[in-house]
């Protein structure tokens, strides 16, 4: 659009409401071209699509679980508002000029709210009204912007404000008269011409639902309650409060601290407005609990994490964001990471697919598998026959690797059930020597043996000074756990456990007359061991019981107790063996912590550094290699005055540093180094200098000083 006009002034121009369509490179299309081991990608990307939606569907009924208790209070306290204003009694007449308030408390994790707000929108315009409208902190700077938010969302329509701007032209005057003005009173017409409508129905027609008693309530949500400006929120309650009886308003506070925050922001005059009802989500660290419990530790899902890269996600969760969301964006990277890079996740699926997928692999996939260093350790252990049957013949490795592939799904279906069992007696213990959470046992017996670690020992230490009714209460719950499992060793493992736990009970009824015995004399000890206690008293427990045992004679208790804990020690070495200890564990276990670490807890000094200092690590044009500590007189321009930058001490001479970069883009230009024109500069030349020099101020590498007037002063020290 051309503009003349006699004066100069600056003109602005809105930008049309259609956006021209990008043409840009798919995912489907990145993870195809750029994986390694290109013959089998497009099935690749195929698997990992399928888990990730079966992890993704998992996740969010998962997480709708997790938030029922809290959504149905709300539903029902909704529903008791809007019933409220019905009654003629005192009590609700007083409650009825005030806005009903509920205070929903989620948590410091801010990124996983949303996810609530949207749930509890959707069941609330599905059970208890339509008129629901949910507004943000930033998008609400001022009384008006909020007006206009709310009644636009709650009224489905345009809403113009007084001191408003004009629309651009291209609008049709038919979407000028559908605009509203930004009005309270506006609502109340709209609203009262619609419950009108609702009760009425159409004359002529038989109403197919009855006349409401109840007005349905016109919802209003403020996501993030901390983020908006007092002043703002204080007005527009005071506004909605003239029109509660006319209005059937109710708000929802989404708050991330605590409670109080109402008090700080709120005056008494304004909060004295509000009849409050404070309700607390699930803590976000119960709801990754569950997320580990139900979505990792469980052989469902053929991809698995291995420690250090679990690590990395939870401590992310736990010192940045305390983001549940987050954590499973973690997941899905390392999820197609994994697919990406390795080109044996053909086989990370269902098991009769992996084993299909194992008869169709190429001489390059065999290959693979034979590099494996699971594979090479399981090969030395094999027969010289055997060994070279394994490396020669491609249909014998084949029919291997479907054994070895059914062993692994095996050793996850009776990893987990021990798993719980191990954490289900040591949790109950003082101090938790393994662990007051699943995941940190899971941790220690990812990354080693665990019955060679202190920690284990001790415990086993302590359990063995257990109660009888402890430790027979300890043995039902992990005959629980046992019996939901699937596996066959776990099962013969659970009728070897009914077995003790009969024996435990026959002890009660061979001991017919209740005398003191030696187990009480032995136990007695272990009593205090309920209480809490430091570490001396615990270690000087520990050697009153070594003292007892030496001394005296074990009554049948303890021999059984003993006997009980063998078991368990035996089924902990038998299961809870790393991941790495077993075959073709490559195919299913994703180990690169360092790439989850750079994209999930990104570095952007580093990576503006390595992007100026090497720029052909992101733009890949061969133009653009150059040897270590060289630059490429093809370089982009901000480049160049970077790495010319770097030779600089604290003041940068602005002359001698054009004239450096002449020098540079003159050989860049092919200008032979004797004649006359090289190094010369030219406005172009100038210009693009200092184009790229207040590029690098931008980025807060140079600045400005008053020592000297041609000179900038640096202020980053040492290269990338």
């Amino acid at each position: 659009m051309s503009t003349s006009s006699v004066s100069k002034g600056c003109f602005v121009f809105k930008p049309s409401a259609k956006k021209k369509k990008k043409t840009t490179l798919s995912l489907e299309d990145h993870f195809i071209h750029g994986c390694e081991g290109a013959e089998n990608s497009e099935l690749r990307f195929k698997l990992f699509h399928d888990l990730w939606d079966k992890i993704k569907t998992d996740t969010e009924t998962l997480q709708d679980e997790l938030n029922r208790n809290v959504l149905d209070s709300l539903l029902d306290f909704t529903r008791k508002c809007s019933s409220t204003r019905q009654h003629s009694d005192w009590a609700s007449q007083m409650r009825a000029s005030e806005i009903p308030t509920a205070a929903l408390v989620l948590g410091v994790n801010v990124p996983d709210h949303d996810m609530t707000f949207q749930s509890l929108s959707d069941l609330l315009q599905q059970s208890v009204t339509p008129h629901v409208a949910s507004v943000q902190a930033k998008e609400c700077g001022a009384l008006k912007h909020l007006m206009k938010r709310v009644l636009e969302r709650l009224m489905d329509t345009a809403v113009t404000v007084d001191d408003e701007e004009e629309e651009e032209a291209e609008q049709t005057s038919a979407q000028l008269n559908k605009r509203v003005h930004c009005s309270l009173s506006t609502l109340c017409a709209w609203y009262n011409a619609k419950t009108k409508k609702f009760n009425t129905g159409t004359p002529g027609k038989k109403r197919s639902s009855p006349v409401r008693d109840d007005p349905q309530p016109l919802v209003i949500i403020f996501k993030d309650l901390e983020a908006f400006n007092p002043r703002v929120l204080q007005d527009f309650i005071l506004i909605c409060s003239r029109y509660i009886e006319r209005l059937p308003l109710m708000f929802i506070f989404g708050i991330a601290t605590s409670p109080s925050t109402i008090q700080h922001m709120l005056p008494h005059s304004v909060s004295s407005l509000l009849c409050i009802e404070l309700f607390q989500s699930l803590s976000c660290t119960q709801h990754l609990a569950t997320v580990i419990d139900k979505l990792i530790l469980t052989p469902q899902f053929p991809f698995k994490l291995n420690g250090k890269v679990m690590q990395v996600l939870i401590s992310i969760f736990l010192y940045h964001d305390f983001s549940v969301r987050n954590f499973i964006k973690g997941i899905q990277l390392a999820l197609l990471e994994h697919f990406h890079s390795q080109p044996l996740s053909v086989l990370c699926c269902k098991k009769k697919t992996a084993l299909l997928n194992v008869t169709q692999l190429g001489d390059q996939d065999l290959e693979r598998i034979r590099q494996l260093q699971s594979f090479k350790r399981y090969v030395e252990k094999q027969e010289p026959q055997e060994q070279v049957d394994l490396l020669t013949d491609d249909t014998h490795l084949k029919e291997v690797c479907q054994v070895l592939i059914k062993d692994l799904r095996k050793y996850h279906k009776n990893y987990y059930p021990i798993l719980r069992c191990l954490h289900t007696l040591t949790s109950s213990l003082p101090r938790y020597p393994l662990g007051k959470q699943i995941r940190e046992l899971h941790l220690i017996c990812l990354e080693k043996n665990i019955w060679e670690n202190e920690d284990y020992q001790s415990a086993m230490k302590l359990l063995k000074m257990l109660a009888k009714d402890q430790l027979i209460a300890l043995l039902q719950r992990c005959g629980e756990i046992l019996q939901a499992a699937k596996s066959k060793k776990i099962k013969t493992a659970l009728v070897q456990l009914e077995d003790m736990l009969a024996k435990f009970k026959q002890l009660d009824t061979v001991a017919a007359e209740p005398a003191p015995s030696v187990e009480d004399s032995i136990t007695s000890p272990a009593k205090n061991l309920q209480k809490k206690t430091d570490l001396f008293q615990l270690q000087k427990t520990l050697l009153e019981m070594n003292e007892s045992r030496r001394s005296k004679k074990l009554s049948p208790f303890e021999a059984l107790r003993i006997e009980a804990l063998a078991f368990i020690d035996s089924l902990v070495k038998s299961h809870l063996s790393p991941p790495e200890s077993q075959t073709l564990n490559e195919i299913c276990y994703y180990s690169s912590s360092a790439t989850v670490r750079r994209h999930l807890n990104a570095t952007p000094r580093t990576s503006i550094q390595a992007a100026l200092n090497s720029p052909y690590y992101y733009l890949q044009n061969d133009r653009l290699k150059t040897e270590d500590g060289m630059v490429s007189n093809a370089a982009p321009d901000i480049c160049i005055v970077f790495k010319l930058h770097l030779e600089c001490g604290r003041l940068i001479n602005l002359y001698d540093w054009l004239e450096a970069y002449s020098t540079v883009v003159s050989a860049a230009e092919g200008i032979e180094p004797g004649s006359d024109n090289f190094g010369k500069v030219d406005d172009v030349k100038h210009a693009r200098f200092i184009r790229a020099v207040s590029e690098l101020e931008f980025l807060g590498f140079i600045k400005s000083t008053k020592q000297k007037t041609d000179h900038v002063a640096r202020l980053t020290w040492g290269g990338c």
